[in-house]
């Protein structure tokens, strides 16, 4: 029987080194955790036991990894109790956490433009993708594009970096993107100043916009958020004919493919099939999530 992911997944007692609360009850948590660290890929995420007296995990996007400090780096947001646990716990403790998991975002030469559109806690995967094109600089030219109803969890600041379509108005990025040298914007329909006020897909559309078609069609779309966010990426993507993957969000229990509670209904040639977000996913191409 094949078992994908499963020989790359890692059990590790994992050192709280930072344990950062943003406004928002949102929360920057990095660990020490080296295998996991090594083997993590844009797009996985780790279940983690967040209380003793609790044993089932939690699934988290990974935001960031070094692989030379064995670091991992997660932003998470306290939607219930036990998220609200895992917000109590200090640097020094340990957690223990299962990971990377999942298909990750796939990358491709061809299509060196990725716009990359994160809402919420789907922002990580986002930055995630954003640092792996850092290693061929050269190669990609990404453009990031956050949305949050709630205070972003950094500080945005005014960005030194033109983004064809943009309004002057529209200013605001995250820092370390703008650190990375990577442009970024961001929205928000909460009067938040320097962001676009509305959707996502309102800034992805006025930069796809501003391409002309050869530069449009070097564009591949990378989405993770919300629902109705990733249904609206996924119609612009196929209203520009360009190829999109999504990270999907869903409950689950067992987080490595054993329990199928987390199957969504997936397209595949030979008709529909229900897929497991868990390890068939968290990432798939839009079109078999979202078909026309």
């Amino acid at each position: 029987m094949n078992k994908p992911h499963r020989d790359t997944v890692f059990a590790e007692q994992a050192e709280i080194l930072v344990h950062q609360h943003c406004a928002g009850k949102q929360h920057i948590l990095r660990v020490k955790a080296p295998r996991i660290a090594a083997a993590a890929r844009a797009g996985s995420f780790a279940h983690i036991t967040v209380d003793p007296q609790r044993p089932l995990r939690r699934p988290i996007s990974i935001m960031r990894v070094d692989t030379r400090s064995g670091e991992v780096e997660f932003l998470y947001k306290e939607f219930g109790e036990g998220t609200r646990l895992l917000a109590t716990r200090e640097v020094g403790e340990k957690l223990s956490v299962l990971g990377p998991i999942g298909r990750p975002f796939e990358l491709h030469t061809e299509r060196p433009r990725p716009l990359l559109i994160g809402g919420g806690v789907g922002i990580p995967p986002m930055v995630f993708v954003a640092a792996e094109t850092l290693a061929l600089r050269g190669t990609y030219q990404p453009f990031v594009i956050m949305g949050s109803e709630a205070p972003f969890p950094f500080t945005p600041r005014p960005s030194h970096i033109l983004v064809p379509g943009m309004a002057p108005e529209v200013i605001a990025a995250m820092p370390l993107l703008e650190d990375w040298g990577i442009p970024s914007r961001l929205a928000s329909r909460q009067g938040f100043a320097g962001c676009h006020d509305g959707f996502v897909t309102d800034v992805a559309r006025a930069y796809l916009d501003a391409l002309n078609a050869d530069q449009q069609q070097e564009v591949e779309v990378f989405a993770c958020g919300p629902h109705p966010m990733l249904e609206a990426v996924a119609a612009l993507a196929r209203e520009y004919r360009l190829p999109c993957q999504v990270s999907m969000e869903e409950f689950m229990a067992c987080g490595i493919g054993g329990c199928a509670g987390c199957t969504i209904e997936v397209q595949t040639d030979s008709g529909p099939a229900m897929k497991r977000v868990c390890v068939d996913g968290p990432v798939f191409d839009a079109r078999s999530v979202f078909p026309d």
